[in-house]
């Protein structure tokens, strides 16, 4: 009789070793979707005020203190006249320093699964920072007209502080 249950022992720790590996596979895969810096269905905005745009954004690394490329995405359908002015205000947490040379306003190509958010053109502008640096005001030399997806392109040391900033448009 016990020789009977074996089969069923070697079944079972088998079934166990393979559950263990399909596990530590599946914590790899949610850490590196985890990294990603796109916005997900079950996004909150804590600050819902009606003049602000919700910006869609791609970071290129979301580490601490290693160099991210961000974009905050205005697509067409979100806007209704051309842009004589894009003022961006940067949250009071956000522990970094931006640097107006490393700020660039561009049509972009708004990229998703299969392919990565990118800039095509670069518009023309004068970008200035003011509020001791937590706003990016941006002067296009010319309309920005409403038919194409605009971005905000910045490189910046992420802070050191992790977590969670709302950008406002």
């Amino acid at each position: 009789m016990l020789k009977s249950f074996r089969p069923l022992a070697y079944l079972a720790a088998a079934a166990l070793v393979g559950a263990t590996g399909l596990g530590l596979a599946s914590r790899q895969t949610v850490k590196a979707q985890g990294s990603v810096g796109t916005p997900s269905i079950l996004e909150f905005r804590w600050d819902g005020n009606k003049d602000f745009k919700k910006l869609y954004y791609y970071v290129s690394n979301t580490e601490r203190t290693q160099w991210g490329e961000y974009f905050l995405v205005l697509r067409a359908k979100d806007r209704k006249a051309a842009i004589l002015k894009l003022s961006i205000t940067i949250p009071s947490y956000f522990n970094t320093n931006i640097d107006p040379k490393n700020v660039k306003l561009c049509y972009t190509s708004v990229g998703g699964y299969a392919k990565r958010t990118k800039c095509e053109e670069t518009i023309p502008a004068e970008i200035q920072l003011t509020d001791n640096g937590k706003r990016i005001d941006i002067f296009p030399t010319t309309p920005v007209p409403p038919d194409k997806a605009i971005a905000v392109v910045f490189n910046v040391s992420n802070p050191v502080n992790g977590g969670m900033f709302q950008f406002n448009a």
